[in-house]
């Protein structure tokens, strides 16, 4: 479904009592978890597969960040001091398409 369209069972929407969701915006990470909890309360099935489950990483938290270099970058981009190293992004880049590739074939 292309956004802005009109889901193809329009019916089937009616019928789970979540065609008021289904217009509303879509929730941020955190409440994803929140709406499947209230889904499986409202006696929905929910299912993730086993691609999602991959990406999860046990003992990662959302707020696993560097706050300071965090704020750096953002001062760095406010002076107009930031630097893009473009030889670093294509490498990495190059690195993320073969570990793709590799999984696909794998």
């Amino acid at each position: 479904m292309k956004i802005g369209q009109k889901p193809e069972l329009p019916g089937a929407l009616a019928q789970t009592g979540l065609a008021k969701q289904a217009k509303s915006p879509a929730p941020a990470a955190e409440g994803v978890a929140k709406g499947a909890a209230a889904a499986s309360a409202a006696g929905v099935p929910v299912t993730v597969s086993g691609s999602a489950r991959a990406l999860e990483q046990p003992g990662r938290t959302s707020s696993e960040f560097d706050a300071k270099r965090v704020s750096a970058v953002r001062a760095a981009i406010g002076n107009g001091t930031f630097k893009v190293n473009a030889e670093v992004i294509a490498d990495k880049m190059l690195s993320s398409a073969q570990e793709i590739f590799s999984r696909s074939r794998g």
